[in-house]
């Protein structure tokens, strides 16, 4: 439409808006106490106001996608990958040398990968699959985005959030830009998302992992201050959805280790916004495409 790639939900256009969640726990790092725990962080995100949430580089047990299937929460799954990068180039379509792994190394990737897919693919929740975030181990980028899509079909492809982009490559363009929004880069051929933006820090004493050593984007002090600012950030995304974003990830859900720039603290005790405002700055966002 007018140049622009939008995703549709029962054939209405539809923003795609939710946080970057890593599903870490101060306790048990990869692994929550209880479904109790694992559920909840979904809970919040829905009551929050967002309809999505970026799985970050981690799979989760199937009963937390049974839980997104049936919370109506829509999910971008990331390949958990690693290796080192080629050199990272984000604001213009790749133009280096890509990396080449050792075949021990590619083997491993594309097995798990598939791995993975074959074990998720029944949930409809999950309509995003990322083989690649930033630029980290992303190798032969075009082949695997085709293999990517001829394996499931039935899902949209970005081929790496926030990493080295080639054209004509995967269904979704997803820049990372923080702390505030920003389309510097732009394809009418494909969704337009921001992956990642925001990062708001704010240190909550007594819910600290290392209480001397922490960090966010941007450092404030109160639910109150942290909220106005993701709120001016709002206001700079519903801009730029007139531009032709269709998605958006805010970063983050929780505090993880030394990162304070969640929603809520590490250990999930304490909401470090104010949720009823958010909620509405959401449903803004969210609804940008059917006003």
């Amino acid at each position: 439409r007018n140049g622009i790639v939008r995703m549709q939900l029962n054939g209405k256009d539809l923003f795609q808006f939710g946080p970057l969640d890593q599903g870490w726990w101060p306790d048990g790092l990869y692994t929550a106490p209880s479904y109790e725990a694992m559920v909840y962080d979904i809970d919040k995100t829905k009551e929050l106001g967002f309809n999505m949430i970026r799985k970050h580089v981690k799979v989760e047990p199937a009963l937390w996608y049974a839980y997104c299937d049936k919370a109506g929460m829509l999910v971008w799954q990331d390949m958990p990958n690693g290796d080192k990068s080629p050199r990272w180039q984000i604001h213009n379509y790749f133009n280096g040398e890509g990396k080449t792994r050792s075949q021990k190394s590619e083997n491993a990737y594309r097995a798990e990968w598939k791995e993975i897919m074959d074990a998720l693919k029944s949930h409809p929740s999950i309509v995003v699959w990322v083989p690649f975030n930033e630029a980290w181990g992303q190798f032969k980028t075009p082949e695997i985005a085709r293999w990517t899509k001829e394996y499931d079909p039935t899902r949209l492809v970005n081929p790496a959030s926030g990493g080295n982009f080639y054209p004509g490559v995967g269904d979704i363009l997803d820049l990372h830009n923080y702390p505030g929004p920003a389309m510097y880069l732009s394809d009418p051929e494909k969704v337009n998302a921001l992956g990642e933006y925001g990062g708001i820090g704010y240190a909550v004493q007594g819910h600290l992992w290392e209480p001397d050593r922490n960090w966010g984007y941007v450092r404030l002090n109160s639910p109150k201050e942290v909220t106005d600012e993701y709120e001016k950030y709002a206001d700079m995304l519903y801009k730029l959805i007139g531009r032709g974003f269709a998605a958006a990830v805010y970063t983050q859900t929780t505090d993880v280790e030394v990162e304070v720039n969640g929603l809520m603290t590490y250990d999930r005790k304490v909401m470090k916004v104010e949720p009823e405002r958010i909620r509405r700055i959401n449903e803004r966002i969210c609804n940008a495409l059917n006003k």
